[in-house]
């Protein structure tokens, strides 16, 4: 084969390993939990998230999409959280904690702290024995198939799964909220999709 075919078959199996993996990433949800954690993110004070490598990025997308629908959130670093930054986590508020495996290590002692000071934690996990499942109030299974590099071996399949899951909570969140484009276009002034809330809201 071609150098040049088998870099785009390359690409067109990342593709559809992906699609695949969405499409099973939905049946492992437990709907009970999925509610119960739209619930809680839905009217706790405060929101934090937290994961290392890619669940981390992905987790700040999620304290993102939260602030888009107007529920206070803030992305709490691993590194910093141990040294004064989880003075954030107040009684009440919740904690998202995201780990593919459910043993990330910077991870356990923010669960520690959490459930210390009383604030509720999700852990969203393909390893329900875990002890970040374990510890947690919700807990939210992701599946993963296989990542889309031939080893197997990079965050990817699961990032997007992960994505995903966040953007389904946010799009529940709205329902359960009843949030408001219009809302969103206070807050959301600058670039195409402000001017585009602009013109539709009469603003």
């Amino acid at each position: 084969m071609p150098a040049d075919d088998i870099l785009y078959a390359a690409a067109k199996q990342a593709f559809q390993i992906e699609e695949d993996a969405i499409r099973q990433a939905f049946d492992a949800v437990n709907r009970t939990a999925f509610i119960e954690a739209v619930e809680l993110l839905s009217t706790a004070p405060r929101i934090a998230a937290s994961g290392c490598g890619h669940s981390g990025i992905a987790c700040m997308h999620f304290v993102h999409l939260m602030c888009c629908v107007e529920r206070p959130a803030r992305f709490l670093s691993p590194s910093e959280a141990t040294h004064g930054a989880s003075g954030y986590l107040k009684q009440g508020d919740a904690i998202l904690l995201a780990s593919r495996g459910g043993k990330t290590a910077e991870l356990l002692p923010i669960l520690d702290i959490a459930r210390r000071k009383g604030t509720r934690v999700i852990t969203v996990t393909e390893n329900e024995q875990s002890p970040l499942a374990k510890g947690a109030d919700i807990v939210l299974k992701m599946a993963v198939t296989r990542e889309t590099d031939r080893f197997n071996s990079q965050g990817t399949t699961s990032f997007t799964v992960l994505a995903t899951l966040f953007h389904a909570i946010q799009a529940a969140v709205i329902e359960r909220t009843g949030f408001q484009n219009e809302q969103f276009g206070i807050i959301h002034p600058g670039g195409a999709v402000g001017e585009r809330l602009k013109d539709n809201s009469g603003y």
